[in-house]
């Protein structure tokens, strides 16, 4: 557990950086498409859940990356 904190604390690469903002951007998107107050088709909402998982984990693994390891 000490060593993922250390991860997550360590400077993180500028590539990962700008893959976290995507991330972040991405699960904020899908999060708009499924709170929508309109009635969507349920395949939208089902990749907007997709979209959301995948989201995070693209900005969960992009967190971890550290440079010069």
């Amino acid at each position: 557990m000490k060593h993922i904190l250390q991860r997550v604390n360590a400077p993180t690469p500028k590539f990962f950086k700008k893959l976290r903002t995507i991330g972040l951007a991405l699960a904020a998107v899908s999060t708009t498409i499924a709170a929508a107050p309109v009635g969507l088709p349920l395949i939208v909402i089902k990749i907007a859940g997709y979209l959301a998982v995948a989201s995070g984990v693209l900005s969960a693994v992009s967190q971890t990356a550290v440079e010069g390891e």
